[in-house]
């Protein structure tokens, strides 16, 4: 049996993303493994898929150049791999890059497409179109290895029987998350007819959810309880998550849930719609021109009022939340 050392190393929505690739490509390749080097927090996404070895380091063991040397010399003792994938392309897997082709491996790397999605982030460029999608690019590194790979794009519901609402109110940056205020008000508004639960991590987070879960009757906040195979759990056995463009949509997705998604800055154009959900179940502020003016929500508002956040209507997302519901009943 042939085994692909594959790697990426960031946020978890990114890896999460990988999944779906994953899954198709092993049920495609029968005759091959994966073996997956990533942060050792995330294995709790990895159990459940066969054929593919999760391996989770911790960077202190590994730590600059030296350490990267190291980290390839041990892979390829323990693993003798016959490809490696590199999903991420960033200084730290540039230097295992260097030292795998030392070795006399050819390392295949992802096309995360930088100049195109410079073009779609100008805020000058009124020629908006939508990029080639993240999880295909992370599906082209096997496919330049000549494998075969194809995905389905359809949700595969993990229980029958499903209850709640999920909402993940928070993102990483201020451009990809709907003000506090209007998130408050969108889980008043929800949790008068169907338990609301609520997700995060981070201190901050979970203190506000806390808060929440007292002031609003019907709600209940799992932020901080969970560890992440038991919050996918949790997420599964809901009717709709709603989320931002955040790591929550990638999580409902890997376990078959439907997901209202709000955008700010950012924009499905950029490759980064949650796998398997729906544009129709997408809450923005369309009639911005400036929109995306960013791929990860991480820079300035250009015009300074983040209109793409503070002019959002909650009732848009309580309207879609109501039709992606309906459509389980």
């Amino acid at each position: 049996m042939r085994t692909i050392l594959a790697y990426r190393f960031s946020a978890l929505g990114d890896v999460a993303m990988t999944i779906p690739v994953f899954q198709a490509f092993l049920e495609q390749n029968p005759d091959v493994r994966i073996v997956l080097i990533s942060r050792k927090n995330f294995s709790g996404l990895f159990s459940q898929i066969p054929r593919l070895e999760f391996v989770g380091i911790d960077f202190n063991d590994y730590k600059g150049i030296l350490g990267m040397r190291k980290l390839v010399k041990d892979l390829l003792k323990q693993y003798e791999p016959n490809f490696i994938a590199d999903l991420h392309d960033v200084i730290r897997s540039k230097l295992l890059y260097f030292f795998f082709k030392k070795k006399g491996l050819k390392v295949y790397k992802i096309d995360k497409g930088k100049e195109e999605k410079e073009a779609l982030t100008d805020v000058w460029n009124l020629n908006k179109y939508q990029l080639r999608r993240t999880i295909e690019r992370y599906a082209d590194v096997f496919r330049e290895m000549g494998f075969s790979v194809q995905l389905s794009y359809t949700l595969h519901p993990l229980f029958p029987d499903k209850s709640g609402i999920g909402f993940a109110p928070f993102a990483q940056h201020k451009g990809k998350m709907l003000p506090l205020e209007k998130s408050f008000q969108l889980a008043q508004a929800l949790a008068q007819s169907e338990h609301v639960y609520f997700f995060g991590g981070g201190q901050n987070e979970v203190a506000i959810l806390q808060e929440w879960e007292r002031k609003i009757k019907n709600t209940t906040s799992l932020a901080g309880k969970l560890d992440l195979s038991k919050e996918l759990e949790h997420i599964a056995k809901l009717r709709v998550m709603i989320s931002m463009d955040s790591a929550n949509m990638h999580l409902a997705s890997l376990v078959g849930t439907r997901v209202v998604s709000i955008w700010g800055a950012t924009h499905r154009f950029a490759g980064f719609m949650g796998y398997g959900q729906r544009e129709e179940d997408i809450v923005e502020v369309k009639d911005l021109t400036c929109r995306p003016c960013s791929v990860f929500g991480d820079k300035e508002c250009y015009r300074g009022d983040w209109a793409c956040l503070n002019e959002l209507k909650i009732q848009e997302v309580i309207a879609r939340v109501k039709n992606a519901a309906s459509l389980l009943k």
